[in-house]
């Protein structure tokens, strides 16, 4: 079975639109529940009627979860505690502000979501400023539907969210619905001046005639929609450049990944098999009942026959579990080498490597790390900094940020610094060190320069100015 036929079994929606099916069934290969639209466990050969079930109708037993592994190795590289970017802008000022709403927030968990459900194709991160306190919330954009400006098709004109509820979730959220009328629309519109929702209505009716909520609508003024929507490597093919996604980190290596999962649990089945044949007795006297007997039990059962009966074990050679996992292994290697996975072997190395070693060992995890920082990083991060330089300025008494009220603050040569990919070892540190002090001799860069080189290396938040020369 490969992914298209999978993806057919899952539930879909013909009132909502295509791209949410698909997002849902990416969602469900990135959490491990692709294989729970099929009823039957992998064990189970009959069904109740006695029928035989093909393998593609039962659940597979091993789940290697390489899709899921690739994405955080990946995301780990981006927003982890080290390799978190540090911020530069023209004012200090911003620098350390936005540094600060970073550690209030914890921005660094945000991002870390944001891009591990992003790699379905898109995410979206949502601003709330709650009594002037900023906060951000990641929202799955499989029921979102996003509209740009036509004068700024970078920036959003409205974020508009429609799926459907049950009446149960809705009277928990406090509407006044009738028990058991069946489920509802739920919609919410953001826009440049208030997040607006609106009154739940029956499936049954037209979404169109929704009516505003004004009770639940916030009105916020900022003059732009506070969400970001964040493309998932942006620029890839196999989406279109114009649509609200981008291309999937693991959707090239689904077909493999579901291959080598049925693979496993047909070799782990034959192992149990080969630890309990099934045991098949040649009686004479079953003819005249209708057929022989098998019986299942092991090679250690004691048994007693009669001079003209038989008895066989049903076994399977242990070679055919060798090659499965021969063929697995180079299963995994084609499936990581689509998703630019890490296919070296850590525990191949005798010695330890440095930085730069470990960079080519790990040189397509790097390559596609190196792309999510575009999306994920000026797509992502540096927008909502930008969003919050904006937010200073249009909220009337400012952003509380470390216990003050916080206004003005300066967008102007806003930028992100990204450390290493690997920590240097001593010699790298020694040899590059080398190499700056030969440039600042040579006078081809100057102090301020040299430090900022130095700076992500040692680990300090942002380059310390030099001291004035004498």
């Amino acid at each position: 079975m490969d992914w298209l036929a999978l993806q057919a079994r899952m539930p879909c929606d013909a009132s909502m639109p295509r791209r949410s099916a698909r997002l849902a069934a990416l969602e469900a290969v990135l959490e491990g529940r692709q294989y729970d639209v099929l009823s039957y466990p992998f064990s189970k050969e009959r069904s109740d009627a006695g029928e035989y079930v093909p393998l593609d109708e039962r659940r597979p037993s091993v789940r290697t979860g390489l899709c899921r592994v690739v994405v955080e190795d990946s995301v780990s590289l981006l927003f982890s505690e080290g390799h978190w970017p540090s911020i530069k802008a023209t004012d200090s000022r911003t620098v350390a502000l936005l540094s600060q709403v970073v550690r209030e927030t914890r921005l660094n968990e945000t991002m870390l979501e944001a891009a591990t459900r992003g790699s379905v194709g898109s995410v979206a991160i949502q601003m709330r400023i709650v009594e002037g306190r900023p906060f951000f919330e990641v929202l799955s954009t499989k029921y979102l539907t996003p509209v740009w400006r036509q004068d700024n098709p970078r920036a959003l004109s409205s974020v508009t969210e429609r799926y459907k509820v049950d009446d149960r979730d809705l009277r928990a959220q406090g509407y006044d619905v009738e028990p058991g009328s069946g489920p509802y629309w739920f919609k919410r519109v953001w826009n440049d001046t208030a997040e607006q929702w609106f009154a739940p209505l029956s499936v049954a009716s037209d979404p169109g005639r929704m009516e505003l909520d004004r009770d639940r609508t916030v009105v916020h003024e900022l003059g732009f929609v506070p969400i970001v929507w964040i493309r998932n490597i942006s620029g890839s093919g196999g989406h279109d450049p114009d649509g609200p996604d981008g291309t999937c980190t693991f959707a090239a290596s689904i077909d493999t990944v579901i291959e080598a999962d049925y693979l496993l649990s047909q070799a782990g089945r034959g192992l149990k098999y080969g630890s309990d044949p099934t045991l098949v007795l040649k009686d004479p006297s079953a003819g005249q009942h209708g057929g022989g007997a098998v019986r299942s039990g092991g090679a250690a059962t004691a048994l007693t026959l009669p001079p003209e009966g038989d008895a066989k074990l049903l076994e399977i050679n242990g070679n055919a579990a060798a090659a499965v996992l021969a063929h697995v292994q180079e299963l995994r290697a084609i499936a990581l080498e689509a998703m630019h996975g890490n296919r070296a072997h850590g525990d191949r190395l005798g010695t330890a490597q440095s930085g730069r070693a470990i960079e080519l060992m790990c040189q397509g995890l790097i390559w596609l790390a190196d792309r999510l920082r575009i999306s994920y990083g000026d797509g992502g991060l540096l927008s909502l900094m930008e969003m919050l330089c904006k937010a200073s300025d249009r909220l009337g008494e400012g952003l509380l940020i470390g216990g003050n009220l916080e206004k003005t603050i300066m967008a102007s040569g806003l930028g992100l610094i990204w450390p290493s990919w690997f920590p240097a070892s001593p010699a790298d540190r020694q040899a590059q060190a080398g190499g700056i002090v030969t440039l600042l001799e040579a006078g081809v860069i100057d102090r301020q320069a040299a430090l900022a080189v130095v700076a992500p290396l040692y680990g300090l938040a942002e380059p310390v100015q030099p001291p004035d020369a004498a």
